[in-house]
């Protein structure tokens, strides 16, 4: 079976971790300052304050800024529960704003008309790794003097014509396992203002600022060293990584732009998609199409089913559930696999599951499907051809090679 997401760790991880338990410093010390350096470097601001999840980050960033009962954060019902929990911890009420059916993201056409007079915020969420129109939604806070905090969990190294995703307004993000970088758990959240990151580092760690004195009630959000020795390896390996990611990402379009039944990721003009998933809408027979893949052993997940307002969890709460574009999603997004570690032949595999199992399931899409899908095979020289015609480089030019250091 081709696995939907397989960390990519070698002996680099193995040795920074050795390290650190040979030295003896395993909590919180000097790799978290270095990891949180570098990131904040990354990411192209002041500050970075490394904590123990994406959702611990979540959380104290909208701590750090002063947000609690009776305020509203306004955010995506399509996202990872995360998101819409860590406005709930605090005492706030998210409020959900309908999604842009070709981005997954929060449409910021939706985003006016839902403020009130309890609107503390706008968390937009970077979801499968493509950036939000950021420009719009900047505007919109500045014009209602609303604080911008980004679900980066999804998008390490996004950007918004050249500009890094967490480096708008303060920025969250998560290195869970599965991530396009990892430290097995942990998160951390980037800001440019002073005040904000300061508040930051004091929720982390009970409220101190200077050992046993305790300012203000606070947390136990702490990243160890061992996490962070790995982040520091992740994150030099990260711009390969995404670059992989956009490789096999351009095998798979050009692959299966012809395969009317789904359609392909979108990816405006001046934004930088880094994958974290391959996201196909499939119209009619999405789950069969799940099935069928499944026994051509490859691995494919729905991100998300269940709009997060319409989860059991929240039916006490009263959330409205006229989210159409989510709910449409929800019913018809597939993601396919897309890491770093995949092979040539994985990925030849895969696009030739989504056109022989798109075959299998002519009889409900469009007319001419059929002859179109007989017409397309996957050669195993690594060359999608249609009608005689190669549609595609060559497969290992564009993805599919060994990468460095694993």
């Amino acid at each position: 079976m081709i696995p939907m997401v397989k960390p990519y760790l070698g002996e680099e991880e193995r040795e920074a971790v050795a390290a650190v338990l040979r030295s003896g410093q395993l909590a919180q010390g000097a790799r978290v300052a270095e990891f949180e350096a570098r990131f904040a470097e990354f990411c192209g601001v002041r500050h970075a304050v490394a904590v123990s999840s994406g959702t611990t980050a979540l959380w104290l960033a909208i701590l750090a800024h002063g947000i609690g009962s009776g305020d509203e954060v306004i955010t995506s019902p399509f996202s990872f529960i995360a998101t819409a929990n860590a406005i709930l911890y605090t005492g706030a009420r998210p409020v959900f704003v309908d999604i842009d059916p070709q981005t997954y993201n929060l449409d910021p056409a939706g985003i006016e008309s839902a403020i009130t007079s309890r609107t503390r915020a706008i968390l937009p969420v970077h979801l499968y790794g493509l950036p939000c129109d950021m420009a719009k939604i900047m505007a919109i806070a500045e014009r209602y003097g609303l604080v911008v905090i980004e679900d980066a969990a999804q998008a390490h190294g996004a950007s918004v014509n050249g500009r890094a995703v967490g480096s708008f307004g303060t920025g969250c993000f998560s290195f869970y396992a599965t991530k396009n970088m990892t430290t097995g758990e942990g998160g951390m959240v980037t800001t440019n203002d002073d005040a904000i990151a300061d508040q930051a580092h004091l929720l982390r760690a009970h409220g101190m600022r200077q050992r046993y004195y305790h300012e203000q009630t606070g947390y136990n959000f702490r990243m160890t060293d061992i996490q962070a020795a790995i982040g520091l390896v992740q994150l030099r390996r990260l711009p390969e990584l995404n670059a992989r990611r956009q490789a096999n990402a351009s095998f798979l379009n050009q692959a299966l732009m012809e395969t009317v039944a789904v359609m392909l990721p979108s990816k405006p003009a001046g934004f930088e998609h880094v994958y974290h998933q391959f996201t196909l809408r499939v119209r009619n027979g999405r789950d069969t199409l799940r099935e069928r893949l499944a026994a051509r052993g490859i691995s494919s997940e729905v991100y998300y089913p269940v709009p997060i307002p319409a989860q059991q969890v929240f039916r006490g709460m009263n959330f409205a559930q006229c989210y159409a574009m989510t709910q449409a999603a929800g019913r018809e997004v597939l993601s396919l696999p897309i890491h770093p570690s995949l092979s040539s032949d994985d990925l030849e595999w895969i696009a030739r599951g989504v056109v022989e199992a798109s075959l299998e399931l002519a009889p409900g899409a469009p007319d001419g499907f059929r002859e179109l899908v007989e017409e397309t095979t996957v050669n195993r020289n690594g060359k999608i051809r249609k009608q005689g015609k190669v549609m595609t480089g060559n497969l290992e030019a564009m993805a599919g090679q060994p990468m460095a250091g694993g």
